[in-house]
C-alpha cells in the first residue's frame, strides 16, 4: 500500500509537466491565430516558457536538462524577436535548437558516448544498447525537424510548395504556426513509439511514460 504513492508520483509529475508544456504551445498558437500578430504571440511564448521552467522546478526540485535547454532557447529567441520586432528569431529557434541536439547526439555515436542519457536525467533507466538506439533515433528526429523547420519558415519554399499543388499562396506565418502545432503532435507520437523499446530494455521494473522530443516551447 505504501509503495503506490511513490510509484505514481513521478508518473503524475511527468503528465502534469507535459500538460503545462502543451498549454504553453496552445497559448502561443491561440494568441497568434486570434491576433495574427507574431510579436504579441511571442510575448505569450516567453511568459509561458518562464512558467514552464518554474513548474518544472517546483515538481522536481531541480531543472531537468532537456526541458531546461529547450526552455532557455525559447526565452532567448523569444526575447530576440520582441526586442528586434523580427519574427525570424522565434522561427529560427527550432532549427538552431534541434540542429545542435542532432549534432551532439549523432556525433556521440562513434565515440560510444550517450549524452541523451544525461539530457533525460532519471526519466528512464535502460541498458547501453537501448541508449545507443534511442540516441540514433532521436538524433535523426532532431535533424529532420531542423530541416523541416527551415522549409516551413521560408516564405519562398512555402510559396513553391503551394504553387506545385495549384493552391493559393498562404500567409507564411499561418503555415509556420500550424506546422508548429502539427510538430508537437508528431513528437508525442514519436515518443510513444519508443515505449516498446524502453520497456524491453529497462534495467528496473518501472512503467515508462512517453518521452516526447518536443516539450512544446
Amino acid at each position: 500500500m505504501s509503495d503506490a504513492p511513490q510509484t505514481s508520483a513521478p508518473k503524475n509529475r511527468q503528465w502534469i509537466r507535459q500538460l503545462v508544456d502543451f498549454g504553453a504551445l496552445a497559448a502561443f498558437m491561440v494568441s497568434y491565430f486570434v491576433t495574427r500578430d507574431m510579436i504579441l504571440a511571442t510575448w505569450v511564448l516567453v511568459g509561458a516558457s518562464a512558467v514552464a521552467l518554474a513548474v518544472g522546478f517546483a515538481l522536481e526540485r531541480r531543472f531537468a536538462p532537456l526541458p531546461l535547454i529547450t526552455g532557455l532557447f525559447a526565452l532567448i529567441f523569444g526575447l530576440l524577436t520582441i526586442f528586434t520586432h523580427d519574427d525570424l528569431f522565434v522561427k529560427l529557434k527550432l532549427t538552431v535548437q534541434n540542429g545542435l541536439l542532432a549534432v551532439v547526439l549523432l556525433g556521440s555515436l562513434p565515440l560510444r558516448k550517450y549524452p541523451f542519457k544525461m539530457l533525460l536525467g532519471s526519466a528512464i533507466r535502460v541498458n547501453d544498447a537501448a541508449w545507443r538506439t534511442l540516441t540514433l533515433r532521436y538524433g535523426l528526429y532532431f535533424l529532420a525537424v531542423a530541416i523541416l523547420n527551415e522549409v516551413f519558415r521560408s516564405p519562398t519554399a512555402v510559396a513553391a510548395i503551394w504553387h506545385a499543388f495549384g493552391w493559393a499562396t498562404p500567409n507564411p506565418n499561418d503555415v509556420w504556426t500550424s506546422f508548429r502545432g502539427v510538430l508537437w503532435i508528431a513528437a508525442s507520437l514519436f515518443g510513444l513509439s519508443q515505449v516498446p523499446l524502453i520497456m524491453k530494455n529497462m534495467i528496473r521494473d518501472e512503467e515508462p511514460g512517453p518521452i516526447s522530443p518536443d516539450p512544446g516551447l
